[in-house]
């Protein structure tokens, strides 16, 4: 039996069925865009931890700055004795968030957290209940993010109920043939059959959907959100959780829009691989909630606060957003490529920065998803040495987010391990 089999094995015998893993891969140690595993094996990482490492597996200066750190202190509690890179790191976020209107922010330890506050302060502000979230989209696992988001299967089914006051619309998708105009038909439908707008506390949305498929949404889009908000006093969430911190192009996915959101969510990226969490959002939004009411015994953990603030300088300085382009550009024409050799099989590739998707479907039809080659894709490039993700509401789509610190000929050959499985299965 190999090491990751036994290592397998054992967490299958004391992990709960529900927290399963995408391979028995058993890491090691890993480096920038490269991870080994337990049996010494090499895999390109076109994962990035779920868009979490975009500054790479074990950056030295993230590393300096966490080890600088631990020889301090390790936690106090923000909400008891906070300490000063927490206030600094707060000082740049409000200032880098999409924007001139003056913004405030609060930490907490994961996205679903950023999203259950957001909502808070939210429905603190407006005094009102209703929250208006998209099929497709994803927000996380607690009971409210659940609640918004938009796919029953993994992350819904047996787990209900959920909270009342929640109501979807359709995302606007043009490979899949809905309209902008549609989605904002829907809206006013809802409006007028099931809440008034007077009752609606927050839009939330995801520029770019994640689990959803990587499907972005037309900036016009977002500017008639913006403005039916503002038309009837509705919060406007951007859900940036995926989206942030580089991988798109821009250090924020809405920036594309133009727009400023009254609040927006944030994690993965933000910390480097350490748990961090914020919200940020417009002063008087954010005061709304009373001191005590947001919060957490871990938010804000020192840790995490420094590989922050060490993640935005690696983000300048090594001119992240523009090496996501890069990267984005060279899979989309690769793939594009491959779409070209293979049009019964792929029915899309698309991109906004590193932010790159696939969507396979059978017979070139888009309304013939092909979730077992997806499936059979991601196991494939795991045998092969190349981590890949799925997503979507289909399961059809593979997502690829590649840290943007990756070498482009490191991307190159993890493309040409990609195109090698692909062409075993079809």
């Amino acid at each position: 039996m190999s090491k990751n089999q036994e290592l397998q094995q054992r967490k299958d015998a004391v992990f709960a069925r529900g927290m399963g893993n995408m391979a028995a891969v058993y890491v090691e140690r890993a480096l920038n865009n490269e991870i080994w595993d337990v049996e010494g094996r090499r895999f390109i990482d076109f994962a990035a931890g779920i868009a979490v490492v975009n500054t790479g597996h074990s950056h030295p200066r993230i590393k300096a700055a966490v080890a600088e750190q631990l020889e301090r202190f390790s936690h106090t509690c923000a909400m008891v004795t906070p300490y000063e890179n927490v206030v600094e790191l707060a000082e740049q976020l409000v200032q880098l968030a999409p924007g001139n209107t003056p913004k405030k922010a609060i930490f907490v330890t994961t996205g679903a957290e950023a999203v259950e506050n957001a909502v808070k302060v939210a429905r603190a502000h407006t005094k009102r209940s209703g929250i208006i979230a998209f099929n497709g989209g994803f927000h996380g696992r607690t009971n409210m993010a659940m609640g918004l988001t938009g796919k029953v299967a993994p992350y819904k089914a047996g787990f209900g109920p959920f909270p009342g006051e929640i109501y979807h619309l359709p995302y606007p998708n043009a490979y899949h043939g809905v309209t902008m105009a549609q989605s904002l038909k829907a809206l006013d439908e809802l409006f007028h059959c099931d809440i008034e707008p007077g009752r609606v506390a927050a839009i939330i949305i995801e520029p770019v959907q994640g689990e959803g498929g990587f499907y972005q949404a037309p900036p016009e889009f977002l500017q008639a959100l913006r403005q039916l908000c503002d038309q009837h006093g509705i919060m406007l969430i951007c859900d940036e959780i995926q989206t942030g911190f580089g991988r798109t192009g821009k250090l924020f996915a809405t920036e594309y829009a133009g727009i400023e959101p009254d609040l927006m969510t944030m994690a993965k990226g933000i910390a480097g691989g350490f748990p961090l969490a914020a919200v940020v959002g417009k002063a008087d939004i954010m005061d709304a909630a009373n001191p005590g009411g947001l919060g957490g015994t871990y938010a804000a953990f020192p840790l995490a606060c420094a590989a922050a603030l060490e993640v935005l300088k690696v983000i300048e300085e090594e001119q992240l957003c523009q090496k996501a382009l890069a990267i984005g550009e060279l899979m989309n024409r690769r793939l594009s490529a491959l779409q070209a050799k293979y049009p019964a099989h792929i029915g899309q590739v698309r991109n906004l920065g590193a932010m790159v998707a696939m969507e396979l479907v059978n017979d070139g039809d888009v309304d013939q998803p092909n979730a077992e080659l997806t499936k059979a894709l991601v196991a494939k490039g795991i045998e092969k040495g190349v981590l890949m993700l799925s997503c979507g509401v289909r399961g059809n789509v593979i997502r690829f987010l590649p840290p943007l610190t990756s070498p482009l000929e490191l991307v190159n050959e993890g493309l040409d391990l990609l195109e090698a499985s692909l062409a075993e299965l079809i």
